[in-house]
């Protein structure tokens, strides 16, 4: 029988930054990968100011700096002819005013380089999670099947589920996530960078006629996200390509020699949105964690440093207990009741976002005379732009990295 001290399934934001922090403070700890590579377009690619705080106080401020990275430090929106400032981060205070965008197989990349530097870490890319092994009720570890597709067994003393919106160890916990209503879904496109295109990093969001979509400047191409309504998907390829192109290129002012990339449906990945929360992240052996334990809407960028912070959390309140062989259902707890507020305000604010701004914008009864309270403040007030620049940047419950990961 394999054993470890901990097991995380799954190599994203949480689990990588989870794996490091655990295997700096000296446990064991092993993460299971399902795929080969970090690979995978169109995930969270926003790396907050918070996240690049704890990456200096880890050490690593110098490498991440050495990604491609674009910066934006303005959210700004195109209603018709108005620009309207949703948020201003160049007053966050400390080196960091700004959401850097970087590929996320970059930044996984390097939290995984960093880890391997650890003798107690260890990765495993492809291989998968196929259940859990319990005794008397408790989680004592997985079953997995390797890279060669032969099963195996992992014995830990704590599995963390980092697996995503969909997470397998979720369900084979019995755990069940409340659900949110949602209006939307999303398609991710790349799309040419046009000559004489916007490339501040300022403006990226737009909204006219039943449309709405966001756009970043990724340096060579546009990553562009273009809201739908929910379960519309198949209703509305069956319209055809061509309107789509001709729909896309009107909402940003796009000619064919940007929109005629989009060369057939396979271009256009479906996000199908949803979000949730588990009302309990935990139970005997094993915790949840990041989208595991709270799904985020894609509103805002802020998944994978909501899921991060978790990480952080969960390390530095588990790695006593862990060492001494006693962490137990209160150790826990006490991640759930230490991360839950922020993802609660969180999710709240994404919650009434869809209703006061997307909802309308897909409805096509957002305009500029019709803004939602929330926006039509933050343009005649001068400091909240900054104010929704920090919560959104930095947001409630900023978590630090622990003593025993720092540099």
């Amino acid at each position: 029988m394999e054993r470890t001290t901990v097991c995380v399934a799954g190599g994203g934001p949480a689990g990588m930054m989870l794996g490091l922090l655990l295997a700096r403070a000296g446990i064991d700890v092993t993460v299971l990968e399902k795929h080969k590579d970090f690979l995978r377009d169109f995930r969270g690619d926003t790396v907050h100011p918070s996240t690049l705080r704890l990456l200096d106080e880890l050490g690593l401020g110098e490498r991440f700096a050495r990604l491609p990275a674009r910066k934006l430090d303005q959210v700004r929106m195109h209603l018709g002819a108005h620009t309207v400032v949703a948020a201003d981060l160049r007053r966050i205070p400390g080196r960091h005013k700004h959401i850097a965008m970087v590929p996320q197989w970059d930044f996984l990349d390097l939290l995984a380089g960093a880890a391997a530097e650890e003798p107690s870490f260890t990765l495993r890319m492809r291989t998968a999670v196929t259940g859990l092994r319990t005794e008397g009720g408790r989680v004592t570890g997985v079953t997995y099947t390797d890279e060669e597709g032969r099963p195996g067994e992992l014995a830990a003393a704590l599995t963390v589920a980092c697996d995503g919106r969909d997470s397998l160890v979720r369900e084979h916990a019995g755990l069940r996530q409340r659900h949110f209503d949602v209006p939307m879904d999303v398609w991710n496109i790349r799309l040419p960078l046009r000559p004489d295109g916007a490339k501040d990093g300022r403006v990226f969001m737009r909204a006219a006629r039943g449309q709405f979509a966001v756009t970043m400047d990724r340096g060579d191409y546009y990553q562009t996200s273009y809201l739908i309504r929910k379960g519309t998907d198949a209703e509305l390829r069956a319209q055809g390509l061509e309107r789509f192109r001709d729909r896309i290129g009107e909402l940003f002012g796009w000619g064919p020699e940007v929109t005629d990339a989009i060369r057939s449906w396979d271009d256009v990945k479906l996000l199908d949105v949803t979000m949730g929360r588990l009302d309990r992240w935990y139970r005997p052996g094993l915790l949840c964690i990041g989208d595991s334990a709270h799904t985020m809407s894609p509103t805002g960028g802020v998944g994978v440093n909501l899921a991060v912070q978790d990480a952080v959390a969960a390390a530095r309140i588990l790695a006593g207990p862990l060492r001494e062989g006693t962490v137990c259902v209160h150790d826990l707890e006490r991640v759930q009741k230490r991360r839950r507020l922020p993802t609660a305000v969180v999710q709240k604010s994404q919650l009434a976002e869809h209703e006061t701004l997307l909802r309308p914008a897909l409805d096509g009864t957002l305009d500029f005379a019709r803004l939602p309270a929330g926006l039509r403040l933050v343009q005649r007030v001068p400091f909240l732009p900054h104010l929704a620049g920090y919560l959104g940047g930095i947001g409630i419950r900023p978590e630090h990295a622990p003593d025993f990961a720092r540099a």
